[in-house]
């Protein structure tokens, strides 16, 4: 892996990551299930982050978003998309990206678990385990096999999820986002 560093995301670099998600995604992203949860709200800026270069270029990025599961009322974060710069992949700065999120998520109060949908192999070893079958819904298909959890704190949560898998909208959650009411 070439020098970077971690920062959390700043506005000014909205621009360079859309970018980067129309080429890492095209434009079918806008019609997986994730994106439809995602654009229930916006995503959590105190947990998203980018792999820089030392001379600032945008290498990777990575957000997360508040969720809650309608059944069971747990509070967790989607995260997603993970994206990095096409001349810069298998170099490590997705995995370092998914570390640095989810060790912040950790920290963070009231959040249970990291939910993502990708591809086992590749998240297993960061701690993601597929979620029970039929536990949880998204607003739109997901291939069960691809929808991953990694619990945060006690592992017991995995079992204890259940339901539609929506935008998390409390007061509290939207004031630490910037957004009024």
């Amino acid at each position: 892996m070439t020098d970077h560093f971690i920062a959390p995301e700043r506005a000014e670099c909205a621009d360079a990551i859309e970018t980067l998600h129309a080429e890492a995604f095209g434009p079918g992203r806008f019609t997986r299930a994730a994106f439809r949860l995602r654009e229930q709200g916006p995503h959590d800026p105190a947990l998203s982050f980018v792999a820089l270069s030392p001379g600032g270029d945008l290498l990777g990025s990575v957000r997360m978003t508040p969720v809650v599961t309608a059944e069971s009322g747990r509070h967790g974060h989607l995260l997603g998309p993970l994206a990095v710069a096409p001349k810069h992949k298998n170099q490590g700065f997705g995995r370092a990206l998914v570390r640095h999120a989810v060790e912040a998520a950790s920290v963070t109060p009231d959040s249970g678990f990291v939910l993502l949908v990708g591809d086992a192999p590749y998240y297993a070893p960061l701690g993601f385990c597929q979620v029970p079958a039929g536990r949880l819904l998204l607003p739109g298909p997901v291939d069960p096999r691809r929808l991953l959890v990694h619990p945060l704190g006690d592992d017991a949560i995995v079992k204890a999820l259940a339901g539609i898998v929506g935008y998390d909208h409390r007061p509290a959650v939207r004031a630490t986002l910037g957004c009024a009411g």
